[in-house]
């Protein structure tokens, strides 16, 4: 198995990456959100801007990003907006304008990587392939199944997709319905690391798949996802706590 790390900023993140989300739903609530998880040293913010209420004027999103690069410090953000289908809050944009302010985005300079699911259409999954480049900017290529875990080929062959699309990280997170779910994600993995040349990222939510956001780095799993002030996603914990349990882990290894 490889241990793969995500770069951003021009260095590689700690190895797994804890990153915290922000998705207050305006500027002024966002700056103040990303104040309060920044002083608990995360590796890496992500920015839900689905849930932000202006997200259809990309003046404001670009404004906000310039208020977030300079709260956040050295602390790289992830650029995201979740597709409704795969967990993410109703926006009412066509796709066409989602990948217009991605563009803006990229080009701002205030944001470090960026997420995008690999189900969107093939066009504007390339169009943002091509955005990020030319922005030099990392791409995870995701996945979100909000209702089951599939099997474990299946899940290998999501992250091999995610590769297969130009993605520099690839990205899938399910709903276990039982311990067997757990470690299927988890052996899923773990494959998948061991044959891919880029980083990975994997959880299971909810309560059951809790665990996987402390010990998915064990597996292969590059970046977990962790409480600053507010969830994004059913089973996130405390910084803090991921933080403890992962240094227990690799004290123990």
């Amino acid at each position: 198995m490889q241990h793969r790390q995500i770069s951003a900023r021009g260095k590689a993140l700690p190895y797994p990456a804890i990153c915290a989300p922000l998705v207050a739903r305006t500027s002024a609530q966002l700056v103040e959100e990303c104040v309060a998880v920044a002083a608990k040293k995360p590796d890496l913010i992500e920015w839900r801007v689905d849930f932000f209420d202006a997200i259809g004027d990309a003046k404001q999103v670009i404004d906000t990003a310039r208020q977030l690069r300079s709260a956040a410090g050295a602390i790289p953000i992830l650029f995201t907006r979740r597709h409704e289908r795969e967990g993410g809050e109703k926006i009412g944009m066509a796709e066409s304008k989602v990948i217009e302010l991605y563009r803006s985005v990229c080009e701002s300079g205030f944001i470090d990587l960026v997420d995008y699911e690999m189900d969107n259409e093939p066009e504007h999954v390339q169009a943002l392939r091509e955005t990020s480049r030319r922005a030099r900017l990392p791409l995870v290529m995701s996945f979100h199944d909000f209702r089951k875990t599939p099997a474990v080929d299946e899940i290998v062959q999501r992250f091999e997709r995610a590769a297969s699309l130009g993605g520099d990280v690839a990205k899938v997170a399910v709903m276990p319905q039982s311990l067997d779910d757990v470690l299927a994600l988890l052996t899923a993995t773990s494959r998948a690391s061991s044959s891919l040349s880029i980083p990975l990222v994997s959880m299971a939510m909810g309560p059951l798949g809790a665990v996987t956001r402390a010990n998915g780095f064990v597996f292969g799993s590059a970046m977990t996802f962790a409480i600053g002030a507010s969830s994004s996603a059913p089973g996130q914990m405390p910084i803090d706590d991921v933080r403890a349990v992962v240094d227990a882990l690799k004290r123990a290894s």
